[in-house]
């Protein structure tokens, strides 16, 4: 109990501490979307994935605030439709206009849609790109739902969650964080090229450093550990990114990846704190945790901002580039976890 009551006072004291330091120093990640920026997604066509909470929420209003047209694609409809209504009071209470379709946008945030798409089914995801190109139905000659699509967010996430599989049959984990996207983006490649210059914005993790690709058991049925698998699914986002970079060379289409650090998100809903522990992780991840705004401010970034036109390929963390470690490059094993990816996602027999 002694040692539980000094747990609790250091970090108390560290939690005054920082917030102290936030008052007077200011967060050390830049706000993209003030004042100055206003207008500079304007005409542009981004889509999120997992935009109905936590960090893609910020980025969407954050990205709205900017001018962009924002497709929130999420795959609880209902929980989509809930957090765009909630974005639109919060902008207007902000003082910004012109979010219904139909209105014009000039001066105001942009315009926000939502469409539903669950990564965990590889045939959402399919019907979720064919109404993006082929418009309401899927019919060919009919006026393209989306004619550009200028910023692609690859953000949703499920985080150490219990073994279980998509509808697909793959480890939930690699499924939703690395072979939905996977095809996903695959699909829009070719909306993304005519649309270019545009961008690719993935979101890993710095838990990458802790995941392995094993070719072996790649849907973990011979043993799962589910934090492994988690890193696991990161690290194949950022061999995905550096080869599909290296795929893009010339296209004018970039892409590039990112760690959000700690947020305090529903993303660790699986994670089980003892009921004695939680007030003192809920005062740590208070104190220290980065809020979703501030978690956001990395994919905004790279979504918007001049300073990394052209760059592609590169890791990001707090609106700066990092360096990876030597697996998370190795061209061999994303060349060879490409080559595997197409085959399970049926792109390639």
């Amino acid at each position: 109990m002694a040692v539980a009551g000094v747990a609790a006072l250091l970090a108390a004291l560290g939690g005054a501490l920082w917030l102290a330091a936030r008052r007077f120093v200011g967060s050390s990640v830049p706000r993209l979307h003030g004042g100055a920026d206003a207008g500079l997604m304007r005409g542009k066509t981004v889509l999120i994935t997992g935009a109905n909470s936590g960090v893609g929420r910020a980025t969407a209003a954050a990205l709205l605030r900017l001018g962009a047209r924002v497709i929130m694609g999420c795959r609880d409809r209902a929980r989509a439709e809930a957090a765009a209504a909630e974005l639109r009071r919060d902008l207007r209470r902000d003082g910004d206009p012109g979010l219904d379709p139909g209105l014009d946008p000039d001066g105001g945030a942009g315009e926000l849609v939502v469409k539903e798409l669950d990564l965990a089914s590889l045939r959402s995801v399919r019907a979720f790109c064919r109404e993006m190109l082929q418009g309401p139905g899927g019919c060919l000659g009919l006026k393209m739902e989306e004619p550009r699509l200028d910023v692609l967010i690859n953000n949703a996430g499920v985080f150490q969650c219990p073994y279980m599989k998509t509808e697909d049959g793959f480890e939930m984990q690699f499924g939703v964080n690395h072979l939905g996207h996977f095809l996903l983006t695959n699909l829009l490649l070719g909306l993304l090229k005519s649309s270019a210059p545009s961008r690719v914005v993935v979101v890993s993790s710095k838990l990458y450093k802790y995941g392995d690709i094993n070719f072996e058991d790649l849907n973990s049925e011979q043993s799962y550990n589910k934090s492994f698998c988690y890193s696991r699914s990161k690290l194949a986002n950022i061999l995905f990114t550096r080869e599909l970079a290296r795929r893009l060379e010339g296209t004018k289409v970039t892409v590039n990846v990112l760690h959000p650090g700690i947020v305090r998100t529903n993303l660790g809903r699986h994670m089980h704190i003892p009921l004695l522990v939680k007030p003192l992780f809920n005062l740590v991840s208070w104190a220290f945790f980065k809020t979703p705004v501030e978690g956001a401010q990395t994919s905004v970034y790279l979504a918007s901002s001049p300073e990394v036109e052209g760059v592609s390929g590169k890791f990001f963390g707090d609106c700066k580039e990092e360096e990876l470690l030597p697996k998370a490059m190795d061209e061999s094993v994303a060349r060879k976890l490409w080559d595997i990816s197409e085959v399970m996602v049926g792109i390639v027999q």
